[in-house]
């Protein structure tokens, strides 16, 4: 699940606009409004396929075959429950969730929850550089190895002196792409009774490859960046709104989040049963970029692989920004540094100071030898190992009065929650100990 960055005046909340005085009364949402509001989220479900995602999809495809449907179509009431408390979360708590944190439990604990999140994101934003690097080894025919370097340069410059909100409204667009696997998967011409067995009915498996790839799956798509940048978005964005319009905005955030969660997941469903169906059955593992994209040849042919890589590097262009942004502003609130994209570097040299530092640690990274799809795959595993810690402390923060007043998560959504994180923290105790009996 990936947010998006977006320019920003101060990361601290913004003074009311109007002059002071008794405010004008909101305006109540009309279904005008409402339509408005789900139209973003439509194509931000679509824009939640990034590069991690992809790969570990393809991957599960071909190992698995359909066997973890059931755990894709699961993930849409914990996806839409944890994007809805992580909004709730910053709009009413007016600040970051590492600032909540600190705040509320003190700098230990606020240290402990960075490194859970800055870790996964150097893994993360090194696997998808290799991700965009490996889409334009496709496109150029040119080794993967000698686009990195470049397209980190490009990410840095763009977050540095572009405008990124331009280039996300053309990239989300571009990211519909990946609706073709909705095709590719009926034109593969699955088993459907068998994978609609998988997916109702799934016969429970202990085995390695399903563990591991279970915990992949959660991690890519529960990713802990994804949330603590949801909850930063939504503080700033609602800073100088009074309690009513935030609340009222609130909801709309809410629907829009859920309808474009119920997109994300189907595209996530299909993509795992067009890889199952065309890699899978005929055991194919996928190790490069040209594995993964031929999962799309039953419906794209000979231009596959040039469908596969521009979805796969508009998915990388618009998620490496946001890890490196999420990193150097938990990294900021922390040690109550002076952030945010719109300062000047003169003025944030140290907000800057990390973002550059995150890409430069991603560049070593990718240069360690791992291959492209291995390094995404492997990173979603990392995230599914350290998400439960920021899980824990989304949650707390979201039932805390103390910061929350009157405001707090209900608790049926907040039981779903912890369903969720023991969900993942199960799965991550018992793919350590497998590890372990491993090597014992």
């Amino acid at each position: 699940m990936t947010a998006k960055p977006r320019r920003r005046r101060t990361r601290h909340p913004r003074p009311n606009a109007r002059a002071a005085g008794a405010p004008a009364p909101a305006r109540r949402s009309t279904p005008l409004d409402v339509l408005k509001a789900l139209g973003p989220g439509i194509i931000s479900g679509a824009s939640d396929n990034d590069p991690t995602t992809v790969a570990t999809l393809a991957v599960l495809g071909a190992t698995t075959i359909y066997g973890l449907s059931w755990l894709t179509v699961l993930l849409f009431p914990m996806l839409a429950v944890i994007q809805i408390i992580s909004a709730r979360v910053g709009v009413v708590a007016r600040r970051g969730l590492q600032q909540d944190v600190r705040t509320r439990y003190g700098r230990h604990w606020g240290a402990v929850l960075l490194l859970a999140v800055l870790v996964v994101n150097l893994i993360t934003i090194s696997a998808d550089l290799e991700g965009g690097a490996a889409a334009l080894s496709l496109l150029f025919h040119v080794s993967w190895q000698w686009f990195v370097l470049p397209f980190a340069a490009a990410m840095v410059l763009l977050l540095v002196f572009g405008s990124y909100a331009a280039l996300e409204r053309v990239l989300k667009y571009v990211l519909l792409v990946f609706v073709a696997y909705v095709g590719a998967a009926f034109a593969a011409h699955p088993d459907w009774g068998r994978v609609l067995h998988d997916t109702i009915a799934p016969p429970i498996s202990f085995h390695r490859d399903y563990i591991e790839g279970a915990l992949a799956l959660l991690g890519t798509t529960l990713s802990s960046y994804a949330y603590v940048w949801e909850t930063i978005e939504e503080a700033e964005e609602s800073g100088g709104q009074s309690r009513r319009r935030r609340l009222a905005h609130l909801g709309l955030a809410e629907a829009d989040a859920g309808v474009g969660m119920f997109l994300a997941v189907a595209i996530f469903w299909f993509i795992l049963i067009s890889t199952g169906a065309t890699l899978g059955i005929k055991h194919q593992q996928v190790q490069t970029a040209q594995d993964a994209a031929r999962a799309l040849q039953p419906v794209a042919g000979a231009i596959a692989s040039y469908l596969f890589a521009i979805g796969l590097l508009a998915s990388a262009i618009l998620a490496v920004p946001v890890l490196a942004a999420s990193s150097a502003y938990i990294v900021g609130e922390e040690f109550d540094w002076r952030c945010g994209l719109s300062e000047r570097v003169r003025h944030a040299p140290r907000f800057y100071a990390v973002l550059l530092g995150t890409v430069v640690v991603g560049v070593v990274i990718a240069y360690l030898g791992i291959s492209p799809i291995q390094l995404l795959y492997w990173s979603s595993i990392a995230g599914g190992l350290g998400t439960p810690i920021s899980l824990v402390f989304l949650l707390k923060i979201a039932r805390d009065h103390r910061l929350m007043g009157e405001e707090t998560t209900g608790r049926v959504v907040a039981a779903v929650g912890w369903l969720t994180t023991a969900l993942v923290t199960a799965i991550s105790l018992y793919f350590l100990y497998q590890q372990l009996g491993r090597r014992l």
